[in-house]
């Protein structure tokens, strides 16, 4: 009797699927897709969407970047008419487009406009890879040649946020016409003096990369940022050789000459107020 009173109970463990570990509740829970690493959305908002854990930087929609960048209520946006046609008459492409201006609240994957940062005007321009993986096409490629020319009729400081796939496949050679545009944009605005900053998202590649992006006077990026052309792959079947495995990474390209700075998201918004600072002409008792 007294045996059974104290015999040893066997003690089982549930242990959770691996599809249960992976299952979070969306948007209470967001899990780190570069560490893994489990945040309250909440934290993570708050922490400029920058991982506590590795300090990966997510993506940022058009609207949130501009929250973070310009003054609070000095925004105002430029040319919000212009919607991209179907001139090829591309299978589904009329469909997906107005997927994703339901989807983004966007018409196109471009914001431009102009405001202040840190009390200093500037026109801004904010790429939205959420829209057609932020690709250029003629709509793209004009909103931002329009803001070029505002900013050189104003003598505002540009300042540009590149996250794009490159040119956008579905209007074929008007998309990779707008590389020459925006270029030759940026070309009045240099003749004009007025500063064009670049700076550079994960990701910014193709025909982004390989023009207006990498045209600023001064060329900035985000940690850990992919950059460039053509594909990892690619490049080493053209090449026949292996590749550094931080190669088209922001801090390769600050290297080898090609940026200025890799600028963490939570110093972004006073790197550019010191610039502009700089750029403005004033003292520091506000005269010019």
């Amino acid at each position: 009797m007294f045996k059974d009173l104290f015999r040893k109970q066997k003690r089982y463990a549930t242990i959770p699927s691996e599809q249960a570990k992976k299952e979070i509740p969306e948007g209470i829970m967001k899990k780190c897709p570069n560490c893994g690493h489990i945040m309250i959305a909440k934290e993570l908002e708050k922490n400029l969407k920058v991982c506590g854990n590795c300090d990966h930087h997510y993506s940022l929609s058009a609207p949130e970047r501009i929250r973070m960048i310009v003054d609070e209520g000095n925004f105002f946006e430029y040319d919000t008419d212009l919607i991209s046609d179907d001139p090829l008459s591309f299978p589904n492409y009329s469909k997906k487009l107005e997927a994703d201006r339901e989807k983004t609240r966007l018409n196109e994957a471009v914001v431009t406009g102009e405001g202040t940062i840190g009390g200093y005007p500037a026109v801004v321009g904010v790429m939205d890879s959420r829209f057609r993986m932020g690709s250029m096409g003629s709509v793209v490629g004009e909103k931002i040649a329009r803001a070029a020319d505002r900013a050189a009729t104003k003598g505002y400081p540009y300042i540009l946020f590149s996250a794009s796939g490159g040119a956008r496949m579905q209007e074929g050679v008007l998309s990779l016409m707008q590389m020459a545009k925006t270029s030759a944009a940026l070309e009045r605005m240099h003749r004009a003096r007025v500063l064009f900053v670049s700076v550079l998202t994960n990701p910014t590649t193709g025909g982004v990369s390989a023009s207006f992006s990498s045209l600023g006077d001064i060329n900035l990026a985000e940690p850990r940022a992919l950059i460039g052309f053509a594909g990892r792959r690619v490049i080493e079947q053209t090449v026949r050789q292996k590749l550094p495995e931080d190669f088209q990474t922001s801090e390769f390209l600050l290297k080898h000459g090609q940026l200025d700075q890799v600028v963490h998201r939570a110093e972004l918004r006073e790197t550019l107020i010191r610039i502009l600072d700089f750029h403005s002409g004033r003292d520091h008792d506000g005269d010019h």
